[in-house]
């Protein structure tokens, strides 16, 4: 796995560019996928998925060529790096400044927690409306697959730091009551990612 990578950067969503082929997934953030559609103040539906990759491409568009440093490579082949554009700002930052994306505690071990709570205090982005985290849609439109009469997982503002959950005790799926609960568990706990792989994943898949 190669340390770094600079040059032009395509857009492919909120949070994954491509650099001469190789495709780059932002470190410790997540945004909506293109697919995703939010409501925005006045509870208007918006393809807030492809609103965070427009954004971004202007974004990166203003001072080029992106420069990489990874930290890992994802399950999909994705190298996982921080990324800057050419005049030294972070583009994980900004996309936290502007509420284009949500802080992954997981893996960013809450590096950008300061970032999204000035956004959503202002309102902006996804944070001056209705929401669902980019992992519980992820995981509620697996397989094109829709929620049950499980909870939507709507975020509002403050919901994140007041979802009730705890990484504290280790849950099982047969502990997990809601597709919700069991995306949160994956997205901020360390023993979250071993949900889908357990004994009982087809119990937590019955969640959704």
């Amino acid at each position: 796995m190669p340390g770094h990578m600079e040059g032009r950067a395509s857009v492919i969503d909120g949070d994954t560019v491509e650099i001469a082929g190789q495709r780059i997934r932002f470190n410790g953030i997540d945004a909506p996928e293109s697919r995703q559609h939010c409501d925005d103040a006045k509870g208007f539906d918006y393809p807030c998925g492809r609103r965070a990759a427009q954004a971004l491409d202007k974004f990166l568009a203003a001072s080029r060529p992106l420069h990489c440093s990874f930290v890992d490579r994802d399950r999909y082949g994705r190298l996982v790096g921080n990324c800057d554009r050419a005049d030294g700002r972070s583009v994980q930052r900004w996309l936290l400044e502007e509420g284009l994306a949500l802080d992954w505690p997981l893996y960013s071990h809450g590096a950008y927690a300061g970032q999204q709570a000035k956004a959503e205090a202002a309102k902006l982005g996804l944070w001056a409306g209705t929401f669902q985290a980019p992992w519980v849609w992820r995981l509620a439109h697996a397989d094109n697959r829709p929620l049950s009469n499980q909870p939507l997982g709507l975020i509002t503002r403050h919901h994140v730091a007041q979802s009730g959950y705890s990484c504290e005790p280790r849950r099982t799926c047969s502990q997990i009551s809601s597709c919700d609960e069991a995306s949160w568990y994956l997205a901020n706990c360390s023993w979250g990612r071993k949900l889908d792989r357990d004994k009982d994943g087809i119990a937590c898949e019955s969640q959704c």
